[in-house]
């Protein structure tokens, strides 16, 4: 059996995280989870009076700085790299959670809405990784890069265009990277959640005047925000709590909600069912040889089998 590599954060104390939309929900539940196992983090989010709450929520001034961010200004996103290291020192750990919830029917969607969403939940995590693996790679100490994706990557359902486009292109992104980035000892993770009690049904509040004139879901954006959080919905410390568990896990996959199993299992399914029913041909598979299969996915399922055997 392959002898499996040690995760580069499997211990987080002392090592530093920068977490964009870190203020609340999702980003929050993260925060906490990293502080709590004595990780300094490093909050950035696009709403002052929300950075202020966190810190005040986090109550642990000693591992917590906060600097407002909109992910998509780049040079603003150098800036609060070079304040997180100014503060901390090395950024171990980068967790690109900053997302909108940009939904509606296509046939509505406009071009300010598709620039939008795109600029804020594929273009922030691009901008990150552009920023911050360069200085994650060269002070050696190993990282881990968590991206947040979502269940609607792999279930994607009616009037979520616009966002499972950026959603599938995250999971895909980091597929891509696993393998890569292995040899600098940097763990990749998709974090792909399903519902969770945040804010993201507020996301019309941030659209910039500049995607305003030309958007069809400006009513759709009113509506969603009158929407009640469900108490049924995952707790964001919950979900905190199980991507610390898969930072430490180095897994490539961070998955949230069991529910979602059997729709994963029918789509899968109809895209296997849907492959030629012919023989294959072996000289074609000889030449395209390294495009059939990734070792990504035979080391996830060695970790995983691996975590099975572990005692509880």
């Amino acid at each position: 059996m392959t002898q499996l590599a040690k995760a580069p954060m499997a211990d987080v104390a002392g090592k530093t995280a920068f977490i964009t939309g870190g203020a609340n929900g999702i980003g929050l539940g993260i925060s906490r989870a990293l502080v709590r196992a004595g990780a300094n983090v490093v909050i950035a989010d696009i709403r002052p009076e929300s950075l202020a709450q966190a810190k005040a929520d986090l109550g642990a001034d000693a591992q917590v700085e906060t600097v407002q961010l909109d992910v998509t200004d780049r040079a603003g996103f150098a800036r609060a790299a070079d304040m997180a290291e100014a503060r901390f020192g090395p950024i171990h750990m980068l967790i690109g959670n900053a997302g909108i919830g940009v939904m509606g029917p296509v046939l509505d969607a406009r071009y300010d809405d598709w620039d939008w969403g795109l600029g804020v939940n594929l273009g922030g995590v691009i901008n990150g990784l552009v920023t911050l693996l360069p200085r994650i790679k060269a002070h050696g100490q190993g990282g881990q890069i968590v991206t947040t994706s979502s269940q609607s990557a792999l279930i994607p359902v009616n009037y979520s265009a616009i966002y499972t486009a950026a959603k599938a292109a995250i999971l895909g992104l980091s597929e891509a990277i696993r393998g890569e980035l292995t040899a600098e000892n940097i763990g990749v993770s998709a974090f792909m959640p399903g519902p969770v009690q945040s804010h993201i049904a507020h996301s019309g509040e941030l659209r910039p005047a500049a995607y305003r004139s030309d958007s069809g879901y400006k009513q759709r954006e009113d509506d969603l925000e009158k929407r009640p959080v469900s108490p049924l919905w995952m707790s964001a410390d919950e979900v905190g709590e199980r991507v610390l568990a898969g930072i430490r896990a180095n897994d490539l996959y961070i998955l949230t909600h069991p529910e979602f199993a059997d729709g994963m299992r029918t789509r899968f399914d109809a895209i296997l069912a849907s492959m030629p029913d012919e023989t294959i041909h072996q000289e074609r598979a000889g030449e395209i040889g390294f495009l059939l299969s990734n070792p990504v996915f035979d080391d996830q399922l060695a970790r995983r089998r691996a975590a099975l055997l572990m005692p509880s």
